[in-house]
């Protein structure tokens, strides 16, 4: 792409060049962007669910109290001529008056029965007050806690009183005798439902809840007064349950309108659709069949409770239209303590909607307590309307003809109006109203297979859909239809309980009681099932077994653990980890699934996953692993050989590259310390005698202040925040250097003495590692010093040697791992490693008395395999074993119990509460996401013209100024970011930014590593898109960050893994301060170089190792460790991903070519020994047929032919280099010598800039350049020197 600067002006060429350069970051990999990098490791905040009738409950008994006295008009209401007559549809004058009177009163029980039809019922015909007070008691009685119906016919008695009274009779039917509401409530308790049909019998409604406040009052005075009457009593009922339904308002008389029954507010709350129909015929409005008349009503084919026929039909349409509105227009709770909590009150509400609809029409307003909104004009009723109306038009032909009935098409229109619901998707709206019909076709045969999809794309909504679905009250529905063999059903029904399931885990008693997990067992148990709905079956299974012991028993039976075996090895990785995590939780504290599973050598199936490309799989296989070893029963010689094989299986683990898999890790093995605890106390006690015995030689003693000094640091110190503490990152800085001189004060008490242990003398000094920030960690009583001491003092090599370790010290073994993960670089899996040996620790602390202490000899004996059973109990209940006196330290605070978990199952289930089928934000063309990711794509192609138009004019000079500051510590490593005004300076532990365009700092923070170590290498992450930041320390430990520069975010750590396992710091000698003067090779190592690879995903480490480890970042695991087959470190890594080429630099002057694709012994492919003395940079330029450049302390840049033996082009530049960079795109390279200069060399080996002062004020000198880098793209050099300054020079101004 070299082109002339005036070609580069004509449009055409400059876009397809802005194409081009867009498509190249679109189809960049990102590093370290998916879930588990971006959200905390934890479930969701279980909500709490209110969908399940804490209460069900059934109305037993009904009375039913007809005050008629037929024949005889009571005096307080003159009707009118001609009037409603119709009792229960009976006329009562055409019959004897006592014949009327008892055929009405097995009609109302008929009427009742179609909707409650097990309830006792008792008829109380024009009765007195006591046969009332009789019945009403005995009721109560026989119905104990559940509900009583009274239903009061007063059509032939007075009106109710303003006193609170209701009208029966006398003996002999010459008086109307009042009965008062009090009494009735006293004699018929609660629960009840009143039913009123009588005129003004709002009323009674009033007196009813006036005279339910006065017995509250009564109680309260009996509750303080001790003589008072009631005082003795026994308590009565509390009438706030009471449920009351009344014809009118208290005002209003019923209608008398002789089309009606008399009983209009009975026949809609008993007969709906018989009374729906007629009122539908009389309205004037028009319909399709103008000649239906009432006779034609009559003849409607079919019984109310068959679907199929058009009165079933109706019936089924009308219970589904009530029951939406009453959804729609209700509270919810109240929605559920009327419609969902008992039948025949549910139908009752149902039919009152009908009869306000009705009785509204006719003036009078019918009254309910508890009171609900007005639902007459709710749109649901045209619905209704309509599909009586297509009902009835068909009537005539039927009748006469008999074609056949033609279904009513509510429910598909419906289910289509739920569908656009869906598609018309926006967050945040009211729920659509056709939940409750979606309900109601879940069990027909002919829309459950829509329905059933539809609901599945509706709890995909959410959390909220899912509560939202089970008030409605799917649950049964879905339960139920679980008994189905349909195939078809299988995948809907599968992915619905996976997502109820996902919000509400308690449902787990209910498939096992109803055998609902036989279902998902067969699915998972087949082949032909896709993958994914395997994997719903898997998670459903792993929470019906998730801490429910007969959810174990009965899938233990269903042979769960074989079929979750055989899919180990499935291609789908989601269902490889629930498997896994279904396997982990089926033997968790459960002895004879684990007997199971051993029979089926399950362990050793599982050991496949623990190299999973995938760090969730590698999870749930240590959590499976972790649960499998966990078990508490009696141990045996076999089983103990099983758990130590596990436990040595495990550690290898202990460098995997995701910090999620070493936390399941660390718990995995915290299970085995539990189950073997006097073995490992044992060990506890050994290792501290040993340190306790052994100074070691600190790393850095008596070198740089600030290094590991044991010195008990007064608790004055102000300390800086830990890394897992991100609150103060950036203000900590100024304590960082208050610390720095307060502790050179102290560093000439005692260097290197070892630090006497015992519990009382605590050392709280810690580093970032530790958890500082938290409460009790003063109470650590291995501090992390002390346990970084102990890990260096166990000899280094065991850690690669751990496996074919003889059996007897695997304790030993797995004590080192604990030690190693407590010096982590990730803060959350060091701070478990920590609490785990300091619980053993402390025990063994606690335990021992002075003849415990044993001889180092002892260890190398087995020691008894069984767990104390005195711990193993108490640990099982998840409470610490208490120190036996009072005073000891506070310790037993941070004791481990056998519930210690990482929330990883929780979190993964997450993914099925979530919306699987919307498409991801960052997919959606027009989300904020996709709007700034296309911003930065256009900012990075606009920085690669702009930048190259400069560099192809050719740069004659570099040494314009741009940007000088002091850095808060002595630049160690600078990294210019590819696309923004922003640069990363790092000193030994912090890195600053600073923006050079504005000049000003935007951040600093603590990088966390080890007081002795430093950072000696940085590379931005993502740089085209979301930048993240790496971070490699000379111990070997990478860590990434995340938010750093960024105003309104803290840095967050993304990830951190020890990427060189072998890198000692110990090795790097005394001489690292001392100053920079000193040839390079002989200062100790060359730290931790990197290179990363942005197109693969790819990071190459190396450094004072003798391997090049290429990790795969995608799959954070250790792909690749090609052996340098040099005996020097490594000093300088570039790769090619084009060629699959890595070239390194190394210490001995040597520049070696590596071809990855290559077997490990023969993949060095080209040794170059031209130069004398150590390398400062080798550089594999990109191109095709890109040279090598390399160049080594004495000056020396050669260029090499990768085909060819021996260098194509030598330059000679300064002698004394301590700091070199070759710009990517414009041929330069500049160098930074001791003496306190730089020179910047074009491709030809002339000098084209010499500085060596600033700009400025004094004009001062350059302090010895300790790193400079150049911009990847722009003609930008950074420097750091000794003296702080970190400046920035650039070509001149004209060209830029």
């Amino acid at each position: 792409m070299r082109m002339d600067a005036e070609l580069l002006h004509s449009p055409a060429v400059g876009l397809a060049e802005e194409e081009e350069a867009d498509m190249t970051d679109w189809n960049l990999p990102l590093a370290f962007m998916k879930k588990r990098h971006c959200e905390k490791i934890e479930g969701s905040k279980a909500l709490a669910q209110s969908w399940r009738m804490k209460d069900r409950m059934k109305t037993v008994s009904v009375a039913l109290v007809l005050c008629l006295n037929v024949g005889v008009d009571p005096p307080d209401v003159v009707k009118t001529s001609p009037c409603a007559r119709l009792e229960c549809w009976i006329d009562p004058l055409s019959m004897s008056p006592q014949k009327a009177l008892e055929t009405i009163g097995a009609n109302l029980q008929k009427q009742y029965e179609n909707w409650q039809p097990r309830a006792r019922y008792k008829q109380s015909l024009d009765p007195t007050v006591d046969e009332v007070k009789k019945l009403c008691t005995s009721l109560r009685r026989n119905a104990k806690e559940e509900r009583v119906l009274f239903h009061y016919n007063g059509h032939g008695v007075p009106r109710p009183t303003v006193n609170g009274e209701i009208w029966v009779f006398n003996k002999n039917y010459t008086q109307y005798i009042p009965l008062s509401i009090y009494d009735l409530q006293t004699w018929m308790g609660s629960p009840s439902i009143f039913v009123y049909d009588c005129s003004n019998a709002g009323i009674i409604v009033k007196s009813f809840k006036q005279f339910a406040l006065q017995r509250e009052q009564e109680l309260e005075v009996a509750a303080i007064n001790p003589n008072h009457p009631l005082a003795q009593m026994p308590l009565p009922p509390s009438m706030k349950n009471c449920i009351q339904l009344a014809a009118c308002e208290a005002s209003e008389l019923l209608p008398m309108n002789p089309d009606l029954p008399a009983d209009l507010f009975t026949s809609c709350l008993t007969t709906p659709i018989k009374i729906a129909l007629r009122w539908f015929c009389m309205q004037k409005s028009a319909k399709l069949v103008p000649g239906v008349t009432l006779d034609l009503i009559e003849k409607i084919p079919g019984r109310l409770n068959d679907r199929r026929t058009p009165l079933g039909e109706l019936n089924w349409i009308f219970t589904a239209i009530t029951d939406t509105i009453a959804w729609n227009v209700l509270p919810r709770d109240l929605f559920q303590k009327l419609f969902r909590q008992d039948l025949l009150v549910a139908s009752l509400f149902r039919n009152f909607l009908l009869a306000e609809r009705i009785m509204r029409s006719y003036n009078c307003t019918p009254v309910s307590s508890p009171r609900l909104p007005p639902t007459y004009m709710h749109a649901m009723w045209q619905a209704w309307d309509l599909a009586v109306d297509i009902c009835l038009s068909q009537l005539p032909t039927i009748i006469e003809e008999g074609t056949a009935f033609r279904h009513s098409p509510f429910f598909a229109e419906q289910l289509t109006a739920f569908q656009v619901w869906l598609t018309m998707g926006v967050e945040n709206r009211n729920p659509p109203e056709q939940l409750p019909i979606v309900l109601q076709v879940l069990l027909s045969q002919v829309h459950r297979l829509r329905a059933l999809d539809l609901l599945g794309r509706f709890l995909d909504l959410g959390p909220w859909a899912v509560s939202l679905a089970l008030s409605v009250g799917i649950f049964p529905y879905v339960l139920k239809l679980l008994q189905s063999s349909a195939r078809e059903l299988r995948p809907l029904l599968v992915f619905i309980w996976a997502k109820i399931l996902a919000v509400d885990s308690s449902c787990q008693a209910d498939l096992v009681k109803d055998n609902g997990h036989k279902y998902f067992l067969s699915v998972l148990a087949d082949p032909y099932m896709p993958a994914e709905h395997r994997t719903m079956a898997a998670f459903i299974l792993a929470v019906i077994v998730n801490s429910y012991n007969t959810g174990q028993e009965a899938c233990l039976q269903g042979n769960l653990i074989a079929i979750c075996l055989e899919q180990l090895n499935d291609p789908h990785p989601l269902l490889r980890q629930w498997v896994a995590i279904c396997l982990g939780r089926i033997w968790q504290n459960f002895d004879s699934a684990r007997w199971c599973g051993v029979r089926d050598s399950a362990h050793e199936k599982l050991y496949n996953l623990l190299s999973d490309p995938i760090p969730e799989v590698r999870c749930a296989a240590v959590f499976a692993l972790g649960t499998f070893v966990g078990n508490s029963a009696e141990r045996t010689d076999h089983s103990t050989t099983i758990d130590h094989n596990v436990a040595m299986m495990l550690a290898q683990l202990i460098n995997d590259g995701s910090p999620v898999v070493r936390k399941e890790l660390v718990v995995a093995l915290s299970h085995l310390v539990v189950q073997y605890e006097s073995n490992f106390c044992t060990v506890a006690l050994q290792f501290m005698e040993e340190e306790k015995n052994y100074a070691v030689p600190s790393p850095a003693s008596n070198t740089e202040p600030g290094s590991l000094t044991p010195v008990r640091d007064s608790p004055a110190i102000p300390r800086l925040r830990s890394v897992s503490s991100y609150g103060n990152i950036r203000a900590a800085t100024t304590v960082r250097n208050l610390n720095k001189s307060l502790q050179n004060l102290n560093l000439n008490e005692e260097v290197g003495g070892p630090i006497a242990f015992s519990p009382g003398n605590l050392s709280t000094s810690s580093s970032a590692s530790s958890t500082l920030g938290s409460p009790d960690n003063d109470e650590y009583i291995l501090s992390f010093e002390t346990i970084d001491k102990m890990r260096r003092v166990s000899s280094y090599s065991s850690l690669n040697s751990l496996i074919g370790v003889s059996f007897n010290s695997v304790y030993t073994q797995i004590w080192r791992v604990l030690l190693h993960l407590a010096a982590d670089p990730f803060p959350e899996v060091s701070d478990l490693a920590m609490k785990v040996l300091n619980s053993i620790a402390y025990k063994a602390t606690m335990n021992a008395r002075p003849q415990r202490i044993l001889d180092s000899g002892s260890l190398t004996q087995s020691a008894p395999a069984s767990p104390t059973s005195k711990g193993a109990h108490i640990h099982q209940a998840g409470v610490g074993m208490m120190a036996d006196d009072g005073d000891e330290p506070g310790g037993h605070r941070n004791f481990i119990s056998a519930a210690m978990q990482t929330g990883l199952c929780d979190w993964s289930a997450k993914y099925f509460a979530q919306p699987v089928m919307k498409i991801p934000e960052e997919h959606d063309v027009e989300s904020q996401v996709r709007k700034e990711r296309e911003w930065r794509f256009l900012r990075n192609g606009r920085v690669r013209r702009q930048s190259q138009r400069i560099t192809q004019r050719g740069i004659s000079r570099l040494d314009d100024q741009i940007f000088i500051n002091r850095n808060p510590g002595v630049p160690s490593v600078v990294k210019f970011h590819p696309f923004n005004p922003c640069i990363a300076v790092a000193d030994r532990d912090s890195i600053c930014f600073w923006d050079w365009e504005k000049g000003e700092k935007l951040d600093y923070f603590y990088n966390g590593n080890p007081r002795y170590t430093r950072i000696t290498a940085m590379e931005y992450l993502n740089g085209h898109d979301c930048s993240l930041l790496l971070t490699a320390t000379d111990d070997g430990a990478l860590r990434i960050w995340k938010n750093f520069a960024d105003l309104e975010r803290n840095p967050e750590m993304v990830t951190a893994w020890q990427g060189l396992s072998d890198m000692l710091p110990t090795t790097r000698g005394l001489a690292r301060r001392v100053s920079i003067y000193l040839d390079r090779s002989k200062q100790g190592g060359a730290g931790m170089v990197v290179d990363w690879e942005q197109e693969t995903g790819l990071l190459m480490t190396s450094g004072d190792v003798r391997v090049i480890r290429v990790w795969d970042t995608d799959r954070e695991m250790k792909v690749q460790d090609i052996p340098t087959g040099a005996d020097s470190c490594v000093t300088s890594l570039s790769c090619d991903s084009q060629r699959s080429l890595i070239v390194a630099g190394l210490g001995d002057g040597s520049v070696r070519v590596y071809d990855r694709r290559m077997a490990p012994n023969e993949c060095r492919v080209m040794t170059y020994r031209e130069h004398g003395a150590w390398v400062v940079k080798a550089h594999l330029q990109k191109e095709t047929d890109g040279h090598i450049i390399s160049v080594s302390v004495n000056g020396d840049v050669r260029f090499f032919e990768p085909r060819m033996p021996d260098s194509v082009n030598v330059l000679q530049t300064v002698k004394g280099l301590t700091a070199l960079d070759i710009h990517p795109q414009a041929n330069l390279f500049a160098c930074g010598s001791m003496n306190q200069f730089i020179a910047v060399y074009n491709a030809s080996g002339d000098v084209i800039s010499n500085i060596k002062y600033y700009d400025g004020f004094m004009g001062q000198r350059i302090g010895a350049i300790s790193c400079l880098a150049f911009h990847p793209y722009w003609p930008h050099l950074a420097v750091g020197s000794n003296d702080y300054y970190m400046s920035i020079y650039s070509a001149e101004k004209r060209l830029r």
